[in-house]
């Protein structure tokens, strides 16, 4: 895999990590396609220098045509994949409904992994390939009032790992990057879904929803540990480059810390140590 002239494509590139990612990777010598689900958010990186380019990872139509321009364009060559779109949606597992759940599922894993197996059948073709998944802290640590993304990211991690077994012996390889408290949209894009998909007044856990409307309104930093956005750019740049990739790059000190508390800790303490961080 080279480390200079590559080609990749990232996902979700409006702002914070896709957006981080794009910039650093163009700087150091890849053509990158930061694409946006919204054409005026993807003109706009145009209007920075960017290639960009419109893909909605909810609509199949989009996948395949983003796709194909990008194809055109390399003469059908890529040579990385970043699966950075995705949202979360709050709100305990009993207030969620099947719709919004399906919406959490459409958009953080069936468009990634439709989108991903377009571009495993050229990267077999051309005979090697990166694929990079954005993750979270929550795809091994379940957190209360968090559980649509929860499971999304457990998703993500299971499919992962299966095709990391399934590309062994191939110069295909799959890596997850697990992120705990980055700097990004991340939390007022959750606000939004917060209110809108979950009955807060008529629930049971009403009151618990005081404090996570505190946490997403909050101004500046809502986590301890937290990290600008280009500290999941450098480990996407690991997992592109590095001619051993990882399976997995933890990011930020809660998700290294949490990943060791997994292991070493009886379930019941690590359960306590999840809810005290919810």
């Amino acid at each position: 895999m080279p480390d200079t002239q590559g080609t990749i494509l990232i996902t979700g590139c409006s702002s914070g990590i896709g957006y981080h990612s794009a910039k650093l990777l163009r700087q150091r010598g890849w053509r990158v396609f930061a694409s946006c689900r919204t054409a005026e958010d993807a003109a706009r990186l145009r209007a920075e220098g960017l290639e960009s380019l419109q893909l909605d990872v909810d609509d199949a139509a989009s996948i395949q045509a983003a796709l194909a321009s990008v194809l055109a364009q390399t003469g059908g060559r890529l040579d990385a994949l970043f699966n950075n779109a995705g949202f979360g949606q709050p709100g305990a597992v009993e207030d969620i409904s099947r719709q919004t759940m399906r919406e959490q599922f459409e958009t953080n894993l069936f468009g990634p992994w439709e989108l991903t197996n377009a571009v495993l059948r050229v990267m077999r073709a051309q005979g090697h390939g990166r694929i990079v998944f954005n993750s979270s802290i929550l795809g091994f640590a379940a957190m209360r009032w968090r559980g649509a993304y929860n499971a999304s990211k457990f998703a993500m991690e299971g499919l992962c790992d299966t095709l990391r077994h399934e590309l062994y012996g191939t110069d295909i390889h799959v890596s997850l990057v697990e992120p705990g408290p980055i700097k990004s949209r991340f939390r007022p894009n959750a606000l939004q879904r917060f209110l809108k998909n979950v009955d807060i007044e008529g629930s049971f856990h009403r009151e618990a929803y005081q404090q996570q409307l505190a946490r997403l309104k909050k101004e500046g930093h809502a986590a301890p540990f937290t990290l600008p956005a280009s500290a999941v750019a450098e480990a996407v740049w690991r997992a592109i480059t590095s001619s051993h990739p990882k399976a997995r790059y933890r990011v930020t000190f809660p998700t290294k810390l949490y990943w060791f508390l997994r292991r070493w800790l009886p379930q019941r303490w690590y359960d306590r140590a999840c809810r005290s961080a919810a």
